[in-house]
């Protein structure tokens, strides 16, 4: 894989080129800027200019390398959607940064960690290297409680939400995993009609910041298919935190093992929870794709 390209990170309209590297997890695909020498954070318009898939680099998020926020983590992270507008999680981009960050470390001459944590908006996360472009994540412990998710007009977790979301009657489970999720069992993921169930509980009132939605069929007890339809992206080939929330829904629900391989159209991830009050981690491939330069 090619060395980035030697550039200064700058901001929109600084008149120098801003560096970037493609990456993606199991098809989830991030353009990853370096924001650790100052640089402004990308604007929407930059982010909805270098997203777009016919006339800018093309990918579903933007991730920025951040310092770390507090002493004890080897960088910090941050994500924007493909319109502009900030995530607080994203289980498959964080292993992208922490491919990013290691790789930064190699080509200083140092030691690379074989775990180390990364600092996002939802919290701190250890990393481990597993080895062949692998890492698994830990991303934090999942949260049911309607007033963390958010979703409005319930007062206590339930394990099935009745909802009416754009003409539909839907059963859906809910649960933050840093950014909020709305789970759908289906008995068949192809069919599951997506595109117009996805858009209308996003649009739901009760979920005052949109939700990413989960759509999750049952293979086996320690084995589920999705699909996932991200909050201002539209259906991606893999969600992280979407696979770990879609996991914590069915442990719930006494439907599915603590450890379960989470089959998305992009690839496989694998995805353990414990015990409850334990973080939930979810393992996966990172994988450079090319370098380049964005004329600012």
């Amino acid at each position: 894989m090619a060395e980035p390209a030697t550039a200064v990170p700058a901001a929109a309209g600084s008149g120098r080129a801003l560096a970037f590297s493609k990456m993606h997890g199991a098809g989830n695909d991030f353009v990853v800027l370096d924001r650790r020498c100052g640089a402004v954070p990308p604007s929407p318009e930059l982010c909805r200019a270098m997203a777009d898939r016919h006339t800018g680099v093309g990918c579903d998020q933007i991730l920025t390398v951040e310092d770390a926020q507090r002493p004890g983590a080897l960088a910090g992270y941050r994500i924007w959607n493909a319109d502009g507008s900030p995530a607080g999680q994203c289980g498959n981009g964080a292993r992208c940064v922490a491919a990013w960050v290691l790789r930064d470390v190699r080509r200083r001459g140092d030691d690379e960690p074989l775990r180390f944590h990364l600092d996002s908006p939802s919290g701190r996360h250890e990393v481990e290297a597993l080895g062949n472009g692998g890492f698994r994540i830990a991303l934090g412990v999942p949260r049911f409680e309607p007033a963390a998710v958010p979703l409005t007009g319930f007062d206590a977790p339930r394990e099935r939400y009745v909802i009416a979301a754009g003409g539909s009657i839907l059963e859906v489970g809910a649960v933050s995993m840093g950014n909020p999720h709305a789970v759908i069992e289906v008995d068949d993921i192809d069919s599951a009609g997506l595109e117009v169930i996805g858009p209308r509980v996003q649009g739901y009132p009760g979920f005052p910041d949109s939700a990413n939605v989960g759509f999750v069929q049952l293979l086996a007890p320690n084995r589920i298919r999705l699909r996932v339809y991200e909050r201002g992206v539209g259906e991606t080939l893999a969600c992280g935190s979407g696979a770990c929330a879609a996991v914590a829904v069915l442990v719930r629900r006494g439907r599915l093992a603590r450890e379960a391989a989470v089959e998305l159209p992009g690839g496989t991830l694998q995805v353990a929870w414990p015990s409850d009050g334990a973080p939930m981690t979810m393992a996966g491939p990172a994988e450079f794709v090319f370098e380049g330069e964005w004329a600012a």
